[in-house]
């Protein structure tokens, strides 16, 4: 439920290559020293070997797309429609956080209970909020996001899901107001979790269960823009690119250490072979 910064700065075309390059080679290394037999505790019910089946698991607010902050706006018309607040106070943070966590601390920031009937009922008026700012705020796709998305989403050698913060119903509302829901079949949301790492868990489980056994974690491929992100893929074994199109800045991102850091995902073609399906 986050929003993008307006004056992020433009990707320099020759640095992304070099990354690229860089973690294209750990790829390939990764790819050659076989599958990692402790993936397997990541699939509970999927009893085949783990292999290497490439996993792309994108992020939403400020990485495939920005709403202008329409999902922080919906959270707070929810506060005054569900609990009759009259002053928001705007002290909690939304970045890369789950809209459970979010939801939770918002009740706290104004002196509600923090009960699970809370929580639901500022959720259903969050998702009842959400279609009026979205199309009151506008927004975008962010740069190369359709292109990829087009490339890659009718490839049986590659899978492409979803880890956001996100609860489901607000994801698909997001998204399908883009064109973009029809793309992920699966995902990691944030319905029932507090904690990004727990939904990063959640997605690599739904992969899985989408593909029909379990997946190597040095397969999989976490894109998102916020330090969360980061920390999330670390969190299941997974790679990281962290994008500077959200709140967070290029510096910022690049301290916390993701395999590829870029400022947009507008260089498609360099994307695509990082992935070995240029």
């Amino acid at each position: 439920a986050t929003a993008a910064r307006p004056d992020a700065p433009r990707r320099d075309a020759g640095a992304a290559a070099h990354a690229a390059a860089e973690a294209s080679a750990c790829l390939r290394r990764a790819r050659a020293s076989g599958p990692n037999p402790t993936a397997r505790t990541l699939a509970a019910k999927t009893p085949a070997y783990p292999h290497f089946m490439l996993t792309l698991l994108f992020d939403i607010d400020g990485t495939l797309i920005r709403t202008h902050g329409a999902g922080k706006a919906a959270m707070e018309a929810a506060l005054r429609r569900a609990f009759g607040v009259a002053h928001v106070n705007d002290t909690v943070p939304y970045s890369g956080r789950t809209d459970r966590a979010i939801g939770r601390d918002l009740l706290a920031a104004h002196h509600l209970e923090t009960t699970d009937e809370n929580v639901r009922r500022l959720t259903d008026a969050y998702l009842a909020e959400l279609p009026e700012q979205l199309a009151r705020l506008g927004g975008e796709v962010c740069p190369g996001v359709n292109q990829i998305v087009n490339s890659v989403h009718a490839r049986t050698d590659v899978l492409l899901g979803l880890l956001t913060g996100n609860v489901r119903r607000g994801a698909a509302a997001k998204l399908t107001h883009f064109g973009l829901w029809h793309y992920f079949p699966f995902g990691g949301f944030g319905d029932d979790h507090f904690d990004r790492d727990d939904v990063a868990r959640s997605a690599v489980r739904s992969a899985e269960a989408h593909h029909g056994r379990a997946i190597d974690p040095k397969s999989v491929w976490v894109i998102g823009d916020s330090p969360l992100d980061i920390s999330c893929a670390r969190a299941v074994g997974a790679n990281v690119i962290a994008v500077a199109t959200g709140w967070h800045t290029h510096t910022d991102l690049g301290t916390h250490k993701p395999d590829l850091l870029l400022h947009d995902l507008g260089d498609v073609t360099s994307l695509l072979q990082l992935w070995g399906l240029g």
